[in-house]
């Protein structure tokens, strides 16, 4: 890997092999790209040191100095909040003070700032969407969502309560009537996406509209769509779980793909280019493209409600709309369960896929999982 023009993220290629190919041509394949791929694994990650060094975020992870910090949310990278926005939505003043004096949040927020200016303002990063290659625009374009009412941009990250955030802009927009309306989200319907629009209209929106998103810790978000789409949907199965068991096993059995381990799925994250993964396990940076675009928050999924009362704050909401709770029937992802499937990762395996998410960490903040053998023991 390593930070290439136009801000891309450069792994070298899986080289798995075409439909003609034999099984023990495509496995050779796959284990020439591993061996390269941990030849230029070192020189990546001190490359990707110097660039974040003033920012000091990868040697504190490295370190372990924020294994023990809870992540919290929020960047200021440009920020701004609309001054009618706190009298429209009857936000609660001295609850905000206290909330933007948290000295644990502040700490983090600090962080992600001076990381993001670090890595942003590198030369081979994009500072512009038309630094972008076409195909990373339009990725970019098709994951931002327009709210002209209330001026506003959020880039929708799976996993990452997207969802919640797409009922409140149909609320916002007029298409529902509450947020807590019973009905399976239409995620693409009574929606506008930013390259729906002219590129005149885009460029105005950049410059003078709020834009958000939120950020998840990069390994729980993979679990969580791990269990989400090969636990419950068939759909997945059939087209990303069959591929991996083929890929992954020697015998493929009476599988179905709705059996595929972590472990398998990991190994599949890393055989794929980033720029082509599915939404729900793509990266962060390469679906929102930070760089490219200046965002005025990055809330956290761990700040979930706290961050989107400051959002709905911040663009002049009215105050009935709210955030959605979590639903009953939702099942979060504690630590103990993260702790549980990682612990059963080959460690060899991970140090394969982190670069692949190095900037969701270090950008955001969050610290490699832990998976020594003392910590897997408890």
């Amino acid at each position: 890997m390593r930070v290439g023009g136009g801000g891309r993220v450069w792994l070298d290629p899986s080289g798995t092999a075409g439909a003609s190919g034999s099984r023990g041509e495509a496995m050779g394949g796959l284990m020439v790209a591993r061996a390269a791929r941990r030849a230029v694994l070192l020189p990546t990650m001190l490359t990707f040191g110097v660039i974040v060094a003033s920012g000091g975020l990868l040697l504190m992870i490295q370190k372990g100095m924020l294994a023990e910090v809870d992540t919290l949310s929020g960047r200021t990278y440009g920020a701004r909040s609309r001054g009618s926005g706190g009298a429209q939505s009857g936000v609660n003043t001295e609850e905000d003070w206290k909330w933007s004096e948290d000295p644990d949040y502040q700490i983090i927020q600090e962080i992600r700032n001076r990381t993001l200016q670090s890595v942003c303002k590198h030369k081979t990063m994009p500072h512009s969407i038309l630094d972008l290659t076409s195909a990373q625009r339009r990725n970019l374009l098709k994951h931002i969502l327009v709210n002209d009412e209330y001026k506003f941009l959020y880039c929708y990250v799976p996993k990452v309560a997207c969802s919640n955030w797409k009922r409140v802009i149909k609320v916002l927009n007029g298409v529902l009537d509450s947020v807590h309306v019973h009905i399976k989200m239409d995620h693409k319907n009574d929606l506008v996406f930013l390259g729906d629009l002219k590129n005149s209209e885009i460029k105005y929106r950049l410059k003078h509209y709020y834009k958000f998103l939120f950020v998840r810790d990069p390994m729980e978000r993979l679990l969580s769509a791990y269990r989400n789409k090969f636990g419950e949907i068939e759909a997945y199965q059939r087209r990303y779980g069959m591929e991996i068991v083929r890929r992954y096993r020697k015998n493929v059995g009476q599988s179905r793909g709705d059996d595929v381990t972590f472990t398998e799925f990991l190994q599949y994250l890393v055989d794929e280019d980033v720029e082509t993964m599915n939404e729900h396990w793509m990266p962060i940076y390469n679906l929102c493209q930070p760089c490219a675009v200046t965002y005025d928050y990055i809330g956290s999924y761990e700040r979930l409600q706290s961050d989107a009362r400051h959002i709905l704050q911040s663009v002049g909401a009215p105050r009935s709309v709210e955030f959605p709770q979590r639903q009953a029937w939702y099942k979060p992802i504690t630590k103990e369960t993260l702790h549980y499937y990682l612990c059963k990762v080959p460690q060899g395996l991970l140090n394969e896929l982190l670069p692949k998410y190095i900037l969701d960490f270090s950008l955001y903040a969050y610290p490699f999982p832990n998976v020594t053998d003392k910590y897997c023991r408890h």
